[in-house]
């Protein structure tokens, strides 16, 4: 089957194969598991599964990788979600005695959502992205990414695609999934820049002096915003388009004309005009120019989607473009027989585990979980580097 005649009712026939023969059951323990920070860490994690007919299951936990491996199949998600690591099995919710049941932990989660960004994208909007507006992915990732690494000092960042219209970024320190709710609110807060609802016009206001996260955050959007915004998305190109733009500025700047055929001319003709007619304030002049280039850049968060605890994300790996993984898992290979030979030496388990690897070498999966193996071993490195920190300074005193 091509990719081109995929079609959702193939669902219940795929996604067996795919729990069956390709999830990566091993890497996904050792990541929510952290190395066994504490004996239950794993077991008290919430798994939140979407099934087919729109089923929607919460509380579900696991004991072991192997009691994942088996229900998940079983229970064929068509789609998962990850909670929060709770004071208590979430399978046994429901039994705990009243209040006692509490979200403990979890990871720094940020989710940007192509759909937030409709009032300032023209080549798409609502579910539908392309490579023009995909643009807006890359400045986020860049504009994140650092300061949650240079500003707050985390190291072990996950960026997943969602899946549909956005990406995914998991913080996993130590530290950030111990965090609480108004300290996730604040490291939201503080990346926060685009704010107010459809009700807002001006959505960036800057003051001077100018951040300096804010200032670093301009140096990523002035690498992309002329051809991301000024040409790929034409947004001098015509009236209503340029009427957006005006909107933006000091009210003396009335009308502009679209009369120029060269949109990098246009922008600059603009540019030119707002700092002949900037309104000086009291401690220095304002940024229209660069509150133009935030407002149509830079990422859009849910803030609320960071701040809790016990709110849930969509799990990397559910569900991946199946249908070409699952046509490339049928395409034949010369050295199965061989490997198919040497089953018979394993037991059950270890041939389970080799099958599985050898599965998903085969598709187009193998590289998003090198990629995935890369960020377990930097946070395996990482842990035994703060076990040795403890050992030595324990032979200290």
């Amino acid at each position: 089957m091509s990719t081109s005649d995929y079609d959702p009712a193939c669902l219940p026939d795929l996604l067996p194969i795919y729990y069956r023969r390709l999830f990566p059951f091993s890497q996904y323990y050792r990541w929510l598991r952290y190395g066994g920070v504490s004996k239950n860490y794993f077991q008290n994690r919430e798994f939140s599964f979407t099934l087919k007919y729109d089923i929607y299951v919460r509380y579900q936990s696991f004991t072991t990788q192997n009691e994942l491996e088996k229900e998940m199949p079983k229970m064929v998600p068509y789609k998962i979600d990850i909670g929060a690591v709770y004071s208590h099995r979430p399978s046994q919710h429901n039994v705990v005695k009243s209040g006692t049941f509490q979200a403990l932990e979890k990871e720094l989660v940020f989710d940007i959502d192509m759909t937030d960004y409709d009032d300032v994208r023209r080549c798409c909007s609502a579910a539908d992205i392309c490579s023009k507006c995909w643009t807006l992915m890359t400045i986020a990732i860049r504009i994140l990414d650092r300061a949650l690494r240079e500003d707050f000092g985390f190291h072990h960042l996950l960026w997943v695609y969602s899946g549909r219209r956005g990406v995914h970024c998991w913080v996993c320190d130590d530290a950030a999934r111990k965090l609480s709710v108004a300290a996730r609110a604040a490291v939201a807060e503080y990346l926060s820049l685009v704010k107010g609802g459809e009700e807002t016009v001006r959505k960036v206001v800057l003051s001077d002096p100018i951040h300096p996260f804010i200032n670093h955050s301009l140096s990523v959007v002035e690498r992309y915003f002329q051809q991301y915004a000024i040409v790929d998305q034409d947004i001098l190109g015509s009236k209503e388009s340029v009427d957006k733009v005006l909107a933006l500025l000091p009210e003396d700047i009335l009308s502009f004309p679209v009369d120029e055929k060269d949109p990098m001319k246009q922008w600059d003709r603009l540019c030119d005009l707002v700092e002949r007619k900037k309104v000086k304030a009291k401690k220095g002049g304002q940024y229209f120019d660069k509150e133009i280039m935030l407002q149509y850049c830079y990422p859009r968060l849910d803030v609320n989607v960071s701040k809790g605890v016990n709110h849930l994300l969509k799990s990397p790996f559910s569900v991946p473009m199946i249908s070409l993984i699952c046509e490339e898992l049928e395409r034949p290979r010369a050295d199965e027989a061989e490997e198919d030979d040497m089953k018979d030496q394993e037991n059950e388990q270890e041939a389970g585990e080799r099958r599985r690897i050898r599965d998903y070498k085969r598709t187009s999966l193998a590289k998003y979980v090198k990629v995935f193996d890369r960020f377990l071993e930097a946070m395996a490195r990482s842990r035994k580097g703060e076990m040795l920190k403890k050992s030595d300074l324990q032979k200290d005193f």
